[in-house]
């Protein structure tokens, strides 16, 4: 060996060495960024719209057929007409608590059926939490809550297993609100909201049809707002009958859906978290809704 190939040895082990600790320096940022942010690695996903508002009624109990198309829910039937319809959603599991927890924090937190748990046992991540942690506004408008707060587990047609922000704590109660203080002005609604009717107006007590005039006496005036407004009115159900796969009516009505639209694919409580956070701008999705999809091909974008 020459005193010149000699010399360059040591230099070329450096180069070696210094590129492969550039290139496990690359592995870490890559990793430490992931973790700092989880969607950034991801691709950026179909472009969806960014209402200025969201609400989100929950029904309870009642399968695709039983109410759209039924004739027992004329108004819910128009709303499709005018927005958009999910014709394979799909509740998660039975009995009705542990899907709302699920649509609200994409998991379970340990809720297996309808017991009335402690307020606040949870610190999980969820919708509000995320919504609230991004600087959005949350709120929740509970039918039949005896008071803003209240964590009483039953009144009268009342039943807290159907309202899951009662179980985190990172959630300030003081945003769970009575039906009552739904806004006139509806531009003072929270980016997101949840509407919870009661037992009987959730269709669980009552037929279908109760719930139907119930929607459209309580939130026609905003559906027919957000139509012109950029806003958006989501209706879905926790659960069927237990008869028919779980498969459950999802309505996308407002200004950002392509009017008349369907879409027949395959969506559950996770995908519909998913796609609330991307429309409020979110980046950060809580349980398994970071692994879900996003509803698509119904969206005037």
């Amino acid at each position: 060996m020459s005193a010149r190939e000699a010399g360059r040895r040591p230099r070329a082990a450096v180069l070696t060495a210094a590129g492969a600790l550039a290139a496990a320096l690359g592995l870490v940022a890559v990793w430490v960024l992931g973790r700092g942010a989880p969607e950034e690695g991801r691709a950026a996903g179909p472009v969806l719209p960014r209402p200025d508002h969201v609400v989100v009624v929950v029904f309870e109990n009642k399968a695709f057929e039983d109410v759209l198309g039924s004739g027992e829910a004329p108004y819910l039937d128009s709303l499709a007409k005018g927005g958009a319809t999910l014709t394979r959603s799909y509740g998660l599991t039975h009995p009705s608590q542990p899907n709302y927890v699920q649509l609200f924090s994409g998991g379970m937190q340990d809720v297996l059926d309808n017991s009335c748990y402690e307020p606040g046992f949870s610190s999980a991540p969820n919708l509000a939490s995320e919504l609230i942690a991004a600087g959005k506004t949350w709120a929740s408008f509970n039918e039949g809550l005896p008071a803003r707060g209240s964590t009483v587990c039953e009144a009268g047609r009342y039943a807290r297993k159907h309202n899951p922000w009662f179980a985190f704590s990172n959630v300030p109660l003081d945003t769970a609100r009575t039906m009552d203080e739904f806004p006139e002005d509806f531009s003072a609604l929270p980016d997101v909201s949840f509407v919870v009717p009661d037992l009987c107006h959730d269709m669980h007590d009552c037929p279908v049809r109760a719930g139907d005039t119930w929607l459209k006496e309580r939130l026609g005036a905003y559906a027919a707002w957000a139509r012109t407004h950029d806003s958006l009115l989501v209706v879905t159900f926790d659960e069927d009958d237990g008869l028919t796969g779980n498969r459950i009516a999802t309505v996308l009505h407002g200004g950002p859906v392509v009017p008349g639209s369907t879409s027949d694919e395959k969506y559950h409580h996770y995908d519909l978290l998913r796609t609330l956070g991307r429309l409020a701008g979110l980046d950060r999705h809580p349980g398994r809704a970071a692994d879900a999809r996003e509803i698509t091909g119904v969206w005037a974008v």
